[in-house]
């Protein structure tokens, strides 16, 4: 079986975003992050369907994209941090795509996430973002790990090598040629 779609879960700030344009780039297949068609679909930013909808219907938006998707072909998708919480999207992201976990320790997300602005993420727009980085991956990560093929570590690396070792992980694996 060869891999047709590939799509990047993780926590928020591990890296899923600039990974997979490269490795999108570099597959020449194409880029899609998941909640960007959130948004879309939903005509406002993440932030603002959280503040005026709450999680649950940004959960249901999400589903409503994981379906979407299984009709794609060679595609790298960013998956959003939370997509694993409902057993049913990582049924359907699990039966179109090969899923790789990109993780990264709570203090390195921690300084990504600041670097993008805390704005962005509603789910750490607490007064303490680090307790809630660690206390969200401590329910996240068994779940994160239960869905994945296969995960990487991505601290202290380029986009371009997490890139390099999928590729060489995928060639290894599936007999990939690109």
């Amino acid at each position: 079986m060869t891999v047709d779609n590939i799509v990047l879960i993780g926590f928020m700030g591990t890296g899923k975003s600039s990974c997979g344009r490269e490795l999108a780039y570099r597959l020449q297949w194409e880029f899609i992050e998941m909640d960007k068609d959130i948004e879309r679909m939903a005509g406002v930013s993440i932030p603002e369907i959280f503040a005026q909808q709450g999680e649950v219907h940004f959960r249901d938006l999400e589903t409503k994209v994981c379906r979407s998707l299984a009709q794609k072909h060679h595609t790298v998708i960013s998956a959003g941090g939370g997509v694993i919480i409902r057993p049913e999207n990582v049924q359907i992201l699990r039966s179109f795509a090969f899923l790789i976990l990109l993780t990264a320790t709570p203090e390195e997300i921690y300084q990504r996430v600041l670097y993008d602005g805390t704005e962005k993420r509603p789910l750490l727009s607490k007064p303490d973002p680090m307790r809630e980085i660690k206390n969200l991956l401590i329910v996240r990560e068994p779940l994160y790990r239960a869905a994945a093929d296969v995960q990487l570590k991505t601290k202290g690396k380029s986009p371009g090598e997490i890139a390099s070792e999928i590729i060489e992980l995928l060639r290894k694996r599936e007999n990939l040629t690109c």
